[in-house]
């Protein structure tokens, strides 16, 4: 790696292990086993992330009635409480309660055929929550998500047959984009309306509407896999609106919420924060039947997405189901994008992560889109739709450091399936392969 890589990665992993120091503090390390008797009832918040039994490697398997019926993902979105959520660094400050997650990934990428490239770079990602009752049956949750993607180059990583956003005012084709500095900023307020159930309100000036599945990185299905999917701007592209507020009804077994949000993808400045507006809707309906289950369809209207489609709306429909159990992760999702006016794209993802033992992970996904975006304006085949498959399979090996800390070295490969038209373009059979090395605060 050059200089500039090295000292990319030195600040993303200060930046995650800035929540470490605190624990050196007098607060110490939040025991779960110690709350029976705070003001906090954690058996009326299955809701929250932190709450969930820990899972992953050399874990006890435990029965369904000892986990969550489920836990969150990004924004509000469920996933399979027996997955375990995410764990982190916990600081009880009073009647807060605080939680820290994040890593640093270093990662080497070399997609290959006619239009890969390769390059080494840092994807990092710092969440911090903050917790406390509001008297009786209601309570607070504060939310913020960070990121030092926008160091990269505004061209983001090559990830082959990848598309959405821009970068120097062209698209992105062939590419993924950095993420903003500002992954989420909001707040949630839950109220208990009859036993066993809630009224909850969530918005910010940045933040994940009521669409799709849990965003991607957020996915236990997807903790090792270093690439974003292909098929991400059909799913979960949305993880980062500027300006959302929703409001749903949450119990045990099923979630019903709709949003406003702005429909706009964000821009290519991304260490701001752009004007909030509500100009877009969705709405979400969720079924947990059980610890290991959850299961989602959404539908979002979506004004003008795409800066280089301003003249075209978006109507989204997904329908995602994921399992989860402490040592396997799968999900599976389909999208239909209804350009308005313009064609309905189709797409399809399944992945899982694997723990069969100790910190062995073994990890892949497969997932098939119709793209219309895959040649720029001017270009003979600009606008065609071509559906494209990719299939990935990866290893990862966790070891831990300390209690809070885990390191993760592994890599992945890729082929991929698509028409004959497009061989001249990209190759007769393009591969790509990744390596990395990903510093977690908690698992």
């Amino acid at each position: 790696m050059n200089r500039r890589y090295w000292r990319v990665a030195a600040v993303a992993a200060a930046t995650i292990s800035m929540p470490a120091m605190a624990q050196d503090m007098d607060h110490g390390s939040m025991d779960h086993g110690q709350m029976d008797g705070m003001s906090m009832d954690h058996g009326q918040m299955n809701h929250d992330m932190t709450t969930a039994p820990p899972s992953g490697e050399g874990t006890k398997h435990h029965e369904e009635s000892d986990s969550p019926s489920f836990a969150i993902g990004s924004g509000t979105a469920r996933v399979p409480g027996a997955e375990g959520g995410m764990h982190g660094l916990h600081i009880m400050s009073g009647d807060w309660m605080l939680m820290a997650h994040g890593y640093a990934w270093g990662v080497y990428t070399d997609q290959g055929g006619a239009r890969g490239d390769d390059k080494a770079y840092v994807q990092s990602m710092l969440m911090a929550t903050a917790e406390r009752p509001l008297g009786d049956g209601a309570r607070l949750m504060l939310k913020s998500m960070f990121s030092l993607e926008p160091l990269m180059s505004a061209r983001g990583y090559p990830n082959l047959f990848a598309t959405g956003e821009t970068a120097n005012g062209v698209g992105l084709i062939d590419r993924q984009h950095p993420h903003d500095l500002f992954m989420e900023l909001a707040a949630r307020i839950d109220v208990d309306i009859a036993p066993g159930a809630t009224a909850f309100l969530y918005g910010g000036p940045v933040g994940e509407p009521a669409l799709g599945p849990s965003a991607f990185m957020m996915r236990r299905s997807a903790r090792y896999n270093a690439e974003a999917p292909i098929t991400h701007h059909w799913f979960d592209s949305t993880h980062i609106t500027y300006g959302v507020v929703t409001a749903g009804v949450s119990a045990s077994r099923f979630q019903i919420e709709a949003s406003a949000f702005r429909g706009r993808e964000p821009d290519e400045e991304r260490w701001g924060i752009e004007t909030p507006k509500l100009d877009s809707w969705s709405v979400r309906g969720t079924w947990t039947p059980s610890p290991n289950w959850a299961a989602q369809v959404s539908y979002g209207r979506i004004k003008s997405p795409e800066a280089l489609h301003d003249d075209e709306d978006e109507g989204r429909l997904t329908a995602s189901i994921g399992y989860g159990d402490d040592r396997l992760s799968v999900t599976g999702a389909f999208s239909a994008k209804n350009r308005l006016p313009g064609p309905v794209l189709t797409a399809w993802l399944l992945e899982a992560n694997w723990n069969p033992t100790g910190g062995h992970n073994l990890f892949g996904r497969i997932e098939n889109v119709e793209n219309d975006e895959l040649f720029p304006e001017g270009e003979p085949l600009h606008g065609q739709a071509f559906r494209v498959t990719k299939m990935q399979a990866g290893y990862a090996y966790r070891i831990p450091l300390g209690k809070l800390f885990g390191l993760a070295l592994g890599g992945s490969g890729a082929v991929y399936d698509k028409p004959h038209a497009l061989d001249a373009a990209y190759g007769k059979s393009p591969f790509g392969w990744t390596a990395f090395a990903k510093l977690s605060l908690g698992d």
